[in-house]
């Protein structure tokens, strides 16, 4: 097998939850490319699809109601979605990993959290309990917490332990690609700056790569390499981190940085992105984002956006491109004023 230059390679996947109340489009075609030891950042609105994204790199998509119609998803370039399941639960906690938006609902209620820590030690290497045990203290160490707490429970702890906790879990096995879901989610604003501190740091010892689920764009600036943007179960602009902040391309974008406030001029009024995210049951013909765009022509409503790169590295889906005259209007100084 030819090694693959990306860690993680997504072609057109399509995900779809069957519901009494119909079909949910959820991943409409979805690309997504990751080298190793790089940090991507996956950004949009609740209902973009980041979630389902993750869960079907895992192939945790619940089936039933949910469904991978089509696409391929390849780890370091084997195709995971047509690997026997046995194989598949050996990749998951040692090659890929998973840190998820609740630490309490991730971790079990009636084992102390050193036990949780060995359990997937044990799993995944063939040492014994007193070796593990050993090896579990040690990610106590290195994620911040006390030995001395290595036989709470959760609910002993708080919840930057908890998250920290999950991180440790996480990194037991020293996996290649590391998937966190919105992991600061439920933390107040001082927590999670040490968890982010905590995740960056460790992302270098481990030499893991990771994919960074967020809406929050300055999580994004602070810790990952890529951005892709997802509107409508598909990214519709991607590149490194200077070219989608400081070279946005994709209206939907262009909405996310001016709706930020400007704290160097609290006069100036917010500016939100009109309207909804469309009904995931009802996906229109063309443009997702036609809707709430500023710059949408009839085209837009009616057929699929074209796909348009600017470097090597940035490309954005916008039909609008195919006028050499078009460009943005440009950002507020929002983002300009804080970056």
């Amino acid at each position: 097998m030819e090694k693959s230059k990306f860690i993680l390679d997504i072609q057109d996947l399509v995900v779809e939850y069957h519901t009494e109340d119909g079909i949910v489009y959820a991943v409409n075609g979805m690309n997504l490319q990751l080298e190793p030891q790089k940090t991507l950042g996956l950004v949009g609105e609740t209902g973009a699809g980041k979630t389902t994204t993750a869960m079907s790199i895992l192939r945790l998509v619940p089936d039933p109601p949910g469904v991978i119609k089509s696409g391929k998803i390849f780890l370091d370039g084997r195709d995971i979605l047509s690997l026997p399941i046995r194989e598949m639960q050996e990749l998951r906690g040692s090659f890929v990993s998973m840190i998820f938006q609740d630490p309490m609902t991730s971790l079990n209620p009636v084992l102390s959290i050193i036990e949780q820590i060995a359990e997937v030690i044990r799993r995944h290497e063939n040492i014994g309990a007193a070796e593990a045990m050993e090896k579990a203290l040690e990610m106590l160490d290195t994620v911040g917490i006390a030995r001395d707490r290595a036989n709470n429970y959760p609910h002993q702890l708080s919840g930057g332990m908890r998250q920290r906790i999950v991180i440790a879990i996480a990194l037991a096995c020293s996996p290649k690609l590391l998937i966190a879901d919105e992991p600061t989610t439920a933390l107040d604003v001082t927590i999670q700056a040490q968890i982010l501190e905590v995740m960056k740091d460790l992302r270098h010892k481990f030499h893991t790569a990771m994919i960074m689920i967020t809406h929050d764009l300055g999580i994004v600036a602070e810790i990952c390499d890529d951005v892709s943007v997802m509107y409508g179960g598909k990214v519709v602009e991607h590149g490194a981190l200077t070219e989608v902040f400081k070279q946005t391309k994709h209206p939907y974008t262009e909405g996310l940085f001016n709706s930020l406030p400007n704290i160097n001029y609290r006069s100036e009024r917010l500016k939100p992105i009109p309207g909804l995210m469309p009904d995931p049951t009802e996906i229109p013909p063309g443009c997702t984002f036609a809707p709430r765009c500023g710059y949408a022509i009839e085209k837009c409503f009616s057929e699929p956006p074209a796909l348009r790169w600017f470097s090597d590295t940035h490309y954005a889906l916008c039909t609008r491109y195919e006028d050499p005259a078009f460009c943005l209007k440009g950002r507020s100084s929002a983002w300009q004023t804080q970056s």
